[in-house]
């Protein structure tokens, strides 16, 4: 309990603003590079189960380890989700964004320093290079346009709303992504994040339809912030209806 004479002690600048973005460039780079590492070296022929586990199972030791310090968001449109709902500070936007864009740099820099050569530039450093032609483009800006709104739907109704908030958040999300990618691999990859398509582009030098990975999850973030904010947030967060 504390003390009613002595009031708790105010968080160090150090903690409030440059702790979370550390901890959300770690969480970043190392969900891109177990996500990378399990695209570019699949030389068994497992198909879409082994990224779709890797990169599902890869968010609960990062939520759990880093929740309590940033949130553990590890993705831009996470944070500009949940900061629309009003579940983060309007300063710390900004900051996020940028830790997360260079946490996937750095995860896909230590993909390539460690990948096998060959299996790097085949699966082009784990880059998503689903989209070869035009005529893909529309069933994958609406794939990953309706994964991402699932998925943030997900995460603010288990870990922002609080009638529905839940321990088993981290979990939660977690299968979310697993079943997400198992469902829309053939159509995007997908994505839902853009620091995950991000960080490998720029080190493999890859942009062949790159922008579909940012304005869809974008879209996708925007639909679920406006079902939160008017349909099903509680009366906290909802702006209408309370």
């Amino acid at each position: 309990m504390v003390d009613a004479e002595r009031p708790p002690a105010k968080q160090h600048w150090y903690e409030r603003y440059v702790l979370p973005c550390l901890a959300e460039l770690l969480g970043s780079a190392a969900f891109v590079f177990m996500g990378c590492m399990s695209v570019v070296e699949d030389t068994s022929g497992a198909g879409l189960i082994l990224p779709a586990l890797v990169h599902g199972l890869s968010i609960v030791p990062i939520a759990v380890s880093l929740a309590n310090i940033s949130g553990a968001h590890t993705n831009p449109v996470v944070s500009l989700g949940i900061w629309l709902v009003g579940g983060m500070e309007h300063i710390m936007l900004i900051p996020y964004c940028i830790a997360q864009l260079c946490g996937g740099i750095l995860g896909a820099a230590l993909t390539k320093a460690v990948a096998h050569s060959v299996n790097y530039d085949n699966s082009y450093g784990g880059a998503f290079s689903v989209i070869r032609t035009n005529a893909q483009i529309g069933p994958a800006l609406g794939n990953e346009i309706i994964l991402t709104t699932f998925l943030m739907l997900v995460i603010c109704m288990t870990a922002v709303n609080g009638e529905t908030k839940s321990h088993m958040a981290p979990v939660c999300i977690a299968l979310t992504v697993v079943i997400n990618i198992m469902v829309g691999g053939p159509i995007s990859g997908p994505c839902m994040n853009p620091a995950r398509a991000f960080g490998p582009a720029v080190i493999a030098n890859y942009w062949l339809y790159h922008w579909v990975y940012w304005v869809g999850p974008l879209i996708g973030c925007l639909i679920s912030s406006l079902l939160i904010r008017f349909v099903i947030g509680d009366r906290t967060i909802r702006l209408f209806l309370k």
